[in-house]
């Protein structure tokens, strides 16, 4: 058996989302350095303020600015910064309640004596990022502040301000690394030589595709591999319509399940050689692979006459 495949691996999307007039006025606060809160039905000041009460649920208007400086309530130590946090050195992630609010902001503390200079109670204030843009990276981190004290109560304020920031887009990103395990790897190996392998249960004999070294429905471990296709039958399928970031394939396109010869459930791959809308459940397909390509670069019609409905009900 060869060695079992490792591969790092990152899932990355922009987040895309408009906002309300409550979080605009607070983002866009936070670019003019300027913090706000909301009032709630029962007078506590919430920052970072929210559209809702989180008591009552009644919707919530009532804008205040409270001050920069405030008191760490809890916190934790960061010894090895990850990639995107808001500082590159060791420091201490702390809530931080706002001199005027009620309700506590989490940020980092920028702590260069370690943590034995951090302490619940300790006074800080906020650092503001040399450019803002209406985020919350506009809060650079929190510093300590000293004996630093600041408004107690906080003071209205209208939530107007000139060129609102009306929407956000956060990068989301998840770095890890995926080991797929032995049944996978062959998997894997054998797509490399243009081949497709599954495993048969000893039990149900249900050949898996991918294979998965355990039968789900016996819990019995499949090891007799199985080379099923390379053609196969396209059970049911959709239409993209919308062109995915970095993804050079025109649209529409049409992304289906198939079911390749000897396999007992299908797997999904691209579809095309064909027009979209003439892909149909049924029409027989093989793979089409793009030289080096360790799977194939999508599926084509076989020519065939389409299958029978009744060889793949059992698949879809």
């Amino acid at each position: 058996m060869n060695e079992v495949l490792t591969a790092p691996l990152v899932v990355e999307f922009p987040f895309t989302r408009s906002l309300g007039p409550v979080q605009s006025a607070f983002l866009t606060g936070l670019r003019e350095g300027t913090v706000l809160g909301a009032r709630g039905t029962d007078g506590r000041i919430l920052v970072p303020p929210t559209e809702y009460d989180p008591v009552t649920a009644e919707e919530i208007r009532d804008l205040v600015e409270v001050a920069s400086t405030g008191t760490v309530t809890t916190w934790s130590w960061n010894a090895i910064p990850r990639r995107g946090q808001p500082l590159q050195h060791p420091f201490a992630w702390v809530l931080v309640r706002l001199d005027g609010a009620d309700t506590a902001l989490l940020h980092a503390l920028d702590a260069p004596g370690g943590p034995e200079s951090v302490s619940t109670g300790m006074r800080v204030r906020i650092r503001w990022a040399e450019h803002r843009g209406g985020a919350i990276t506009d809060i650079a981190c929190f510093e300590p502040a000293g004996d630093e004290e600041g408004p107690a109560e906080p003071a209205p304020h209208t939530g107007t301000f000139a060129d609102p920031v009306t929407g956000i887009v956060a990068e989301a990103r998840l770095d890890y690394t995926y080991t797929p395990g032995r049944a996978q790897t062959r998997y894997l190996n054998a797509l490399a030589e243009h081949r497709t392998l599954g495993e048969r249960c000893p039990r149900c004999r249900k050949v898996y595709v991918p294979p998965r070294g355990a039968c789900p429905t016996c819990g019995v471990a499949t090891d007799e591999q199985v080379e099923v296709g390379p053609a196969g039958t396209v059970t049911t399928f959709c239409v993209v319509n919308i062109k995915a970031k970095n993804l050079d394939i025109d649209v529409p396109y049409v992304y289906g399940h198939i079911a390749l010869d000897g396999a007992g459930l299908a797997l999904h791959g691209r579809i095309a050689g064909i027009p979209y809308d003439q892909v149909r459940m049924g029409l027989r397909v093989e793979p089409v692979w793009t030289e080096g390509g360790r799977y194939p670069d999508h599926y084509r019609p076989t020519g065939e006459p389409d299958a029978d409905y009744e060889t793949y009900k059992e698949l879809l």
